[in-house]
């Protein structure tokens, strides 16, 4: 990658340094071929600091960091932008002579690749780069932001840790204390040292409970039972983890030698041979590690498919292992030490080595509630409970605790139906359970959450299974409305599939069923309906999420009622959730609220129940909105504002889910100052159709010398967003933005239509013009919308349309990290942008 210069990019770097006394580098080094280098060096000089180093363009753009990295978002570390250093530095260590620039001690501490958010070039010219890191000792999300204004001598930035799986508060952990050597030559861990001493045999153990014993040739893990919440207590009785969207692994650990384990007892050591070697190389001669095995998505999520993938496609390198327990170690059986003892053993041997694919699964000093709120915002499974003095049992039981953010479990695959268009690929599946008396049962099906290559591969292989008759104990279910479509081919009850829905229905059949993956660690033997438990009298049971009757919660001073009502069951999301984004984004929507007429959605019942549009005040009261003046719009009732935050909220808490905002302003109420353009696309539409509608459309505008603003829907489409100086009424914005569409329907028919309804534009885009008429309102920028999933319409850059995934590529769980990344408002010019028509309708021909 060349890098625009004026000048020789080491030129500052080469006039600090006499290389005929340093052993320092002057130039040289290759980039990385996969993915670019990032180093920290501990630099003992006049005073200790870590040198943070990013390859980009050529050379190590570098910063100087004076107290060194933390794990800890609330920690943000000074870090001061230093002259660039040729790549070849990033192997450095060793003494700079005393006398001569930076003279100290070096060594690497921490070393791997990183991948930035968005163009790092901007970021790093706007003062704000965001980027993962995959280091031996650092992971995840990171940011460094620029404090000053430019122009100093030395440029102060902050370094500090985005909120994902890899942060932990820095009173728990300090990475830097915890890891001070360096990563080329580190210091042999205390466990190591014992296979190479006559110290002391074994570790010294937690608690007692610990026995001698051989190290068992199986064991088979402990198993959580699907509950309601736990019982109350204080929070020390308690230990709170993720629970992991992986499979479960249990690490056998002979002679220094490692093995991996399913849970049925299957060896997935030659699957993952970079795991088997971390393992080894943490220097233990005989141990059970019981842990789950992830793929992090670039939010640092766990994602299921991704891991399926990594194995299926063998890209195991991605694959993570996280560990919980430790029931065996060192010749000790550790299975009746308390839990808590367990684990303390297990952190230190973990904190005593660095270790890319191997970490400690952290627990969470907090309510069980307020853990399963944060676990379920971050779009995790849910969360698992342990309490702290249990003991380890190869059986479920209810001293492990799974608390699920969403219905999710496996079911036996007993039959599937084919697309109507295409006989080589699935259209459902037919599922089933175990009764209790081992029947099978049918439960219903599920018809989607499939790519096109997976409904292949389920064809293929239900096919290899195809049976003349149904499994089920009662026979086949009748088809009725629910069931799957199509002929039904029955198979042997071989194959376990995870599926995600929305509830149970009272005659046991699952509703909006989402199929997440074929499982092959559980038999289908074992496969039956789990059913929460309440494991505490009902005076006592805390529970959780829709069974709860928990106090309000209080949201920018807005006190919320009902917060834990799930409002879509797609995603889990609550009311609660809702109100928190919108005080989340407040700031950045107000400015599309102030001074406009808006209307207001209401979802009293959530997504999916009735939905009430109100655009007046004769039925609304919140506090903080606004009733406008009667004038504005003779003849209607008054029209509303939702001008501040506390309006915002107080709608949502009165279930409002959408504002939509009128073109024009509540003082010049005749008169727009924007005109919009709907791309909504018919059925049948691809996506990739739908972005180069928006860009066509922003072309046609450029030909008539009009600038336009891009924003998704939320929903389907995409929003084209034209500032306007208000010069002309309603109906002629209107009709000129007609005769705009009928223009592009005509010149590039294939793609566009004129006319509005499902039937006249299958396949193609209507670009929605009667948006523009008076009264007519659109949902406004980063309003959520009222449909499964809880898309946000989201203003955007053009430059970045080309990576939307849809017009809902953006949630209320995901909108907010996302604009915490944004370096600078896509739409920064909108705000003082106003056209004038005139010479864009002479372009067209349109004629008032």
């Amino acid at each position: 990658m060349a890098r625009s210069r004026t000048d020789t990019p080491l030129a500052t770097y080469q006039a600090k340094r006499d290389f005929t006394a340093t052993d320092e580098p002057a130039e040289g080094g290759e980039a990385q071929p996969h993915a670019p280098a990032f180093v920290i060096q501990k630099h003992a000089a006049r005073r200790l600091h870590y040198d943070f180093r990013l390859e980009l363009d050529g050379v190590l753009v570098s910063w100087a960091v004076p107290k060194g990295p933390s794990l800890d978002p609330a920690q943000k570390r000074m870090a001061v932008h230093v002259e660039d250093h040729p790549l070849s530095y990033a192997g450095f260590e060793g003494t700079i002579p005393h006398g001569h620039y930076g003279a100290g001690e070096v060594i690497v501490w921490d070393r791997g690749t990183w991948e930035p958010v968005g163009d790092p070039r901007k970021g790093l010219a706007a003062g704000k780069l965001a980027f993962q890191l995959h280091g031996q000792k650092l992971e995840g999300l990171w940011e460094l932001i620029k404090i000053a204004k430019g122009g100093e001598r030395q440029e102060p930035w902050l370094l500090f840790k985005k909120r994902d799986a890899f942060a932990r508060p820095h009173a728990d952990y300090d990475v830097v204390s915890a890891l001070p050597d360096s990563v080329t030559h580190p210091s042999p861990s205390p466990l190591a040292k014992r296979r190479t001493t006559k110290a002391k045999a074994s570790p010294t153990l937690p608690a007692p409970g610990a026995t001698k014993a051989r190290l068992p040739a199986r064991l088979s893990p402990q198993l959580a039972t699907l509950a309601t919440g736990v019982p109350e207590g204080a929070a020390r009785d308690w230990i709170f983890e993720i629970k992991f969207d992986g499979y479960r692994i249990m690490a056998r650990v002979e002679d220094g030698k490692a093995c991996l384990l399913t849970r049925g007892g299957h060896d997935w050591s030659a699957k993952l041979p970079r795991l088997v070697a971390e393992l080894e190389r943490l220097g233990i001669d005989n141990a059970w590690l019981d842990g789950e095995i992830v793929v992090l998505d670039d939010q640092g999520t766990p994602d299921f498919n991704a891991l399926q993938n990594a194995l299926d496609r063998e890209r195991a390198d991605a694959v993570v292992m996280f560990l919980f327990d430790v029931p065996f170690f060192g010749g000790f059986d550790l299975r009746q030490v308390p839990l808590s003892g367990r684990r303390r053993l297990l952190k230190q041997l973990m904190d005593a080595r660095a270790s890319q694919r191997l970490r400690f699964s952290a627990d969470f000093e907090a309510d069980a509630d307020s853990v399963l709120q944060s676990a379920c915002r971050m779009n995790l499974e849910g969360v698992i409970a342990k309490r702290a003095d249990s003991p380890y049992v190869s059986r479920r039981s209810d001293t492990w605790l799974k608390l699920k953010c969403t219905q999710r479990q496996e079911f036996v695959v007993c039959g599937y139906t084919l697309r109507s268009d295409s006989p080589t690929r699935i259209g459902s599946l037919m599922l089933g359970v175990h009764a209790k008396n081992g029947d099978l049962v049918s439960v219903g099906g599920v018809g989607t959450g499939w790519n096109d290559r997976e409904a292949r591969d389920l064809r293929r292989q239900l096919a290899a299974l195809n049976s003349a008759r149904a499994p089920f104990a009662g026979g086949a279910a009748k088809a009725g409305r629910r069931r799957p479509g199509g002929t039904r081919h029955w198979v042997k009850p071989r194959l376990v599939a995870e599926v995600r829905f929305a509830a149970w229905t009272p005659d046991g059949q699952i509703r909006h069923a989402s199929f997440v993956a074929l499982r092959d660690d559980k038999p289908a033997s074992e496969i039956v309906h789990e059913e929460p438990h309440d494991i505490a009298p009902a005076s006592r049971a805390k529970t959780m999420k829709t069974s709860s009757k928990k106090a309000a919660s209080t949201v920018g001073g807005v006190t919320v009622s009902h917060g834990d009502r799930v409002i879509d069951a797609s995603s889990g999301r609550t009311k609660l959730d809702l109100v928190r984004y919108y005080e989340s984004v407040a700031e950045h929507m107000l400015p599309h609220l102030k001074g406009r007429p808006c209307a207001l959605v209401r979802g009293p019942q959530g997504v999916g129940g009735q939905i009430f549009f109100q655009k007046h005040a004769e039925k609304v009261n919140i506090a903080g909105v606004r009733q406008l003046d009667p004038a504005l719009w003779p003849g209607h009732p008054s029209m509303l504002e939702v001008g501040t935050r506390e309006a915002l909220l107080n709608a949502a808490q009165f279930n409002v889910i959408e504002f939509h905002t009128s073109n024009a302003t509540s003082t010049h109420f005749d008169r727009p100052n924007r005109m919009i353009f709907d791309l909504d696309p018919g059925e049948g539409t691809p996506w990739a159709h739908v972005q180069e509608g928006a860009a066509l459309m922003r072309a046609m505008l450029a030909e008539l010398n009009l600038v336009a603003w891009l924003k998704t829907s939320g929903g389907k489409g995409l929003h084209v967003v034209v500032p306007l100086r208000m010069h002309y009424d309603n109906d002629t914005v209107k009709a000129f933005s007609r005769a705009i569409v009928q223009h592009l329907a005509k010149v590039i028919p294939s793609k566009f239509v004129a006319k509005s309804g499902p039937s006249n534009r299958v396949g193609k885009i209507f670009a929605d013009y009667l948006r523009n008429g008076v009264g007519a309102t659109t949902v406004a920028a980063y309003s959520a919308r009222a449909r499964p999933g809880m898309g946000v319409s989201m203003p955007v850059d053009w430059a970045d349309l080309d990576s939307l995934r849809s017009g809902a590529h953006w949630t209320i769980a995901t909108a907010r990290e996302h604009l915490s990344f944004q370096s600078e408002d896509p739409w920064a010019g909108y705000w003082t942008t106003r056209q004038p028509l005139g010479e864009a309708m002479k372009r067209l021909g349109f004629k008032k």
